[in-house]
């Protein structure tokens, strides 16, 4: 049987399937439909599946990378929306928290973020709960009557639901969809006990309010592809989504919980890019995946990309277990402008998959990232080997239009645009590495994605890397990811206690309940009581500390023997993370916050295939490429012809059919055992 993975780009849309009887892996593209994802997604179904010489009978499983809830909400396309919240709260969204996004440097010390639901529509209920969960004042029933009317009678069909306290005590929330569901039955609720049982009050406003928003067009999209699916076969495949936290999920399940796929798609590529770096003897690195829009960058540690509930998507801050990915607007399709002053700007406004770069000949009209590297001979004049020939001539005049305004040569324009995104791209992979307390020249960087490895050995010099891994077949490798990922579910409790005071008891049997959830959504998801796993996490601080640092929680009873050992393990972590630690210092005590429990439903993963012994590389033909000394001849050598041990010195361009890699002046690219380039300095610059 064949199970199939397909991540959806802004560009395009990638896919890899793997024979599960054989072990063969074959991968393709296809271009995006941004009108119908759909219609894309189904295309390149039917592609690998004429490929494989397969029909649809033989598709076991189909796993899924989508970027609908985060397109939603960059867009900001987030409206329509009600808030009920506990009496007294009604301006708990104004309130928020104040950020400092760009220092304070700026002209501003300090802004809130944009109102997800306007003043007009949030609604408050009588009654209240103490942090503990025992009932201060009684439910108000008529309160929420009016309410739910309220919403009726304006036609808000999508709501929220947030009570101070909930996360201790579920009861008021459940009430208050009680009666929504009789007063208001046409509309889609979403209540914080169920999207995240955490205090801060902010935060799980306004993840309960986005797990709301994406909902309906969450539903809408996941029973379209479903339907689409069962046209394949009489048994149709089972259908995963991947989720942001590193897991996935079944169709059914999402629609559920769909703000759990958020940053499905850049989670993909985090996972597969560990998978392959650790088969190539690299268990910490960097990962950047360069996509016709944007580029997500992530950091692997010991086999693990780094997971944070600290992240946002787009203006609103989301407090759901998602791998800490950075995003910046430097894709291929980034345009390149000139600000008011004169001077060369490079994204983030992408043009996208429609009209596209210059080059492709679809209307666009403005120079991009992809044009600089055509107009250098850095990539040739052609996609997908072949398949989408590209304009060089229009990516010339559009360059060349922009370098007459800057008084530069089309050459030294291109090559400025080029320095700009890598700059770009340098300072997302500084995110994730320096301002975590990392040394990025420690780091090895897997770079993928269509886009991803072109500025590949400029990174390596403006950030002093170890080195770079590129993949096989790059361009499809979060497909390949989607395939390597196990179900995954996570349940969260506030639960505070100073460590001196804890009670074990009392920690066991809230980890119980936790685990209770887990393993019944894994129930769902078909896994037999033996094949389910679970991981125990706990969120600890100092007294005093506004925020928490996660320590794993060793298997057993909750024992005080055990709760010290965990207690050791977040003065060791805190050490890591800042420096210092009061693991000494009595008079500073620790404080327990949050209990985590994590189900996972194991899936089989395809093995990382060997490649042969090379025979000695030997280019396919030569092209005119300028790397920034000039026009020169320069050797073009076919990936799919390098075998292990193959090497290939700059300057020179590797080609294959989803991506390119141009190997500068005095870097050496040499094929490992599992067909990855690895791409080091070998000359001095």
């Amino acid at each position: 049987m064949i199970r199939v993975g397909i991540d959806t780009g802004g560009t395009f849309t990638d896919v890899v399937a793997v024979d599960e009887e054989t072990g063969r892996q074959v991968s393709t593209k296809t271009p995006s439909t941004p009108g119908d994802p759909a219609e894309g997604f189904m295309a390149g179904i039917h592609k690998i599946l004429a490929r494989l010489g397969a029909t649809g009978a033989d598709v076991a499983a189909v796993v899924h990378g989508t970027t609908v809830a985060t397109n939603r909400l960059l867009e900001g396309k987030v409206d329509h929306l009600g808030f009920v919240t506990t009496e007294g709260y009604a301006h708990l969204l104004e309130i928020a928290r104040q950020s400092v996004p760009d220092g304070y440097g700026n002209s501003y010390f300090w802004v809130k973020p944009p109102r997800i639901v306007p003043a007009d529509l949030v609604r408050t209920v009588g009654g209240r709960l103490a942090h503990d969960g025992s009932e201060l004042r009684p439910f108000s029933e008529a309160d929420a009557v009016a309410a739910a009317r309220f919403f009726r009678d304006r036609g808000i069909g999508t709501i929220g639901v947030c009570f101070l306290h909930s996360y201790a005590n579920p009861e008021h929330e459940l009430r208050m969809r009680d009666v929504l569901a009789r007063e208001h039955p046409d509309a889609v609720v979403s209540i914080s006990a169920e999207v995240l049982r955490e205090y801060r009050e902010y935060e799980r406003s306004v993840t309960t309010l986005v797990d709301a928003a994406v909902k309906p067009s969450i539903a809408r999209y996941v029973g379209t592809i479903a339907a689409r699916l069962g046209e394949l076969a009489e048994q149709p495949p089972a259908f995963y989504v991947m989720k942001s936290n590193g897991g996935v999920l079944s169709a059914d399940e999402v629609v559920r919980q769909p703000i759990s796929t958020v940053l499905s798609g850049p989670a993909a590529g985090a996972l597969g890019a560990a998978v392959v770096a650790r088969a190539a003897g690299l268990d910490s690195v960097l990962t950047l995946d360069g996509g016709g829009t944007s580029t997500d960058v992530a950091v692997v540690v010991d086999g693990h990309p780094a997971l944070t509930t600290e992240g946002t998507v787009g203006a609103y801050p989301s407090k759901i277990p998602m791998i800490d990915v950075v995003t910046v607007g430097a894709g291929g399709g980034s345009v390149a402008w000139l600000s008011p002053e004169g001077t060369l700007k490079v994204g983030p406004r992408s043009a996208g998959a429609d009209p596209g770069p210059l080059c492709y000949g679809a209307g666009g009209s403005e120079p991009t990232v992809t044009d600089a590297h055509v107009l250098l001979g850095r990539i040739p004049p052609h996609l997908l080997g072949g398949e989408i020939p590209l304009d060089v001539s229009a990516a010339q005049d559009g360059i060349a239009a922009m370098a007459a305004r800057l008084g530069l040569t089309p050459e030294r324009c291109a090559e400025g645009i080029l320095e700009i995104s890598a700059w770009n791209q340098a300072n997302a992979l500084r995110q994730v590495t320096v301002t975590r307390g990392l040394d990025v020249r420690d780091f090895h960087l897997v770079s993928f994605g269509g886009s991803g490895s072109l500025l590949a050995c400029r990174l390596a010099d403006v950030l002093g890397l170890a080195g770079v891994l590129v993949p096989p077949n790059p361009g499809n490798l979060s497909a390949y990811g989607l395939l390597t990922v196990d179900v995954r579910n996570d349940y969260v409790r506030t639960a505070v206690a100073r460590h001196a005071a804890l009670d074990p008891d009392t920690v066991g049997k809230t980890f119980d309940d936790l685990r209770a959830e887990a393993s019944a959504a894994l129930e769902r998801e078909g896994f037999a009581a033996e094949e389910r796993r679970f991981v125990r996490t706990a969120d600890l601080r100092y007294f005093g500390q506004a925020y928490e640092v996660r320590v794993d929680v060793p298997d057993g009873p909750v024992t005080a023997a055990l709760a010290a050992a965990v207690a050791d393990e977040f003065h060791a972590a805190h050490r890591r993370l800042y420096g210092y630690d009061f693991a000494h210092d009595q008079r500073q005590e620790v404080e327990w916050v949050n209990l985590r429990v994590t189900g996972v439903g194991p899936i089989a993963r395809p093995a990382v295939p060997l490649v042969a012994a090379g025979s000695g590389a030997v280019p396919r033909t030569t092209r005119r490429v300028d790397f920034g000394d000039g026009w020169a001849d320069t050797p073009i050598y076919d990936r799919a012809a390098l075998g292990a041990g193959d090497t290939v010195a700059g300057p020179a361009v590797v080609e294959e059919f989803g991506s390119t890699v141009p190997v500068h002046p005095g870097f050496r690219a040499v094929v490992d055992d599992h067909g990855n380039l690895l791409i080091t300095r070998e000359v001095a610059p």
